[in-house]
């Protein structure tokens, strides 16, 4: 027990040190967690002033996990981009708010895409681009990505360096499988779910076990916002799924 104990803890190396593939995972779950928090948050406030009620609908992004990837995503590529090499803070607005505003919109692209399904549709805001994102919401991302690269990034960074180095590592692999698999599940369900609305059967035994375990009620309780569109999905899934 105390050489395992020794093993995990006493390392002297610095786990996840710079933008390391270690680092860049761990600030997605952590940004995922914390995009989750906000949505679910916002969610709770705004039935309130409608309603007068507290009600919790989760808007979390996967089947199990409280975590919301798009954010993730972001939260990553803007760190990667901007902290890559010195910049001017003040570019940490201008091509954060271009950045949050393009990755909102190929995101929306590719999950009508690939899906036949959309979470959510602008296309009533002020100022929006096809439904996808709007001027202002790139104007907030420009915001958010000035205070997560200047106040959050760092204190986050910091913390995950001071995991101990193998510990660190083994919890890094771990998490990849576990969420790597909460992923595949959660994209294939909503595939699956276009699929059905197109009334295309399942064509493997996987396909079968999406509609068995992840049907449309099932599928609509984990993503509140979710509506099937039209469809753009390639030929190739309904021989996949």
């Amino acid at each position: 027990m105390k050489n395992i104990k020794d093993y995990l803890f006493k390392s002297k190396k610095t786990f996840a040190k710079g933008l390391s593939k270690e680092k860049i995972f761990f600030v997605f779950i952590i940004f995922s967690f914390l995009g989750c928090l906000y949505e679910d948050t916002l969610s709770i406030v705004i039935n309130y002033l409608n309603t007068g009620v507290f009600k919790y609908v989760t808007k979390r992004g996967l089947l199990y996990f409280e975590l919301s990837p798009i954010y993730g995503w972001g939260a990553c590529l803007m760190i990667y981009v901007l902290l890559r090499k010195k910049r001017p803070k003040h570019q940490y607005f201008t091509i954060g708010a271009l950045l949050g505003g393009t990755f909102e919109y190929l995101i929306s692209f590719l999950q009508e895409t690939f899906t036949g399904t959309t979470s959510w549709n602008y296309s009533t805001y002020f100022l929006n681009i096809n439904g996808r994102t709007t001027i202002p919401f790139m104007l907030f991302w420009g915001l958010l990505c000035y205070l997560c690269v200047t106040k959050v990034y760092p204190y986050v960074s910091k913390h995950i360096e001071r995991i101990p180095y193998n510990l660190g590592q083994i919890l890094y692999r771990i998490l990849v499988i576990i969420i790597g698999l909460d992923m595949f599940i959660s994209f294939s369900a909503c595939i699956r779910l276009g699929l059905r609305h197109h009334d295309i059967p399942p064509f493997t035994s996987y396909g079968q076990f999406l509609d068995k375990h992840y049907n449309d009620t099932r599928m609509y309780k984990s993503y509140t916002n979710m509506e099937v569109t039209k469809w753009y999905i390639t030929q190739l899934a309904q021989y996949l799924l």
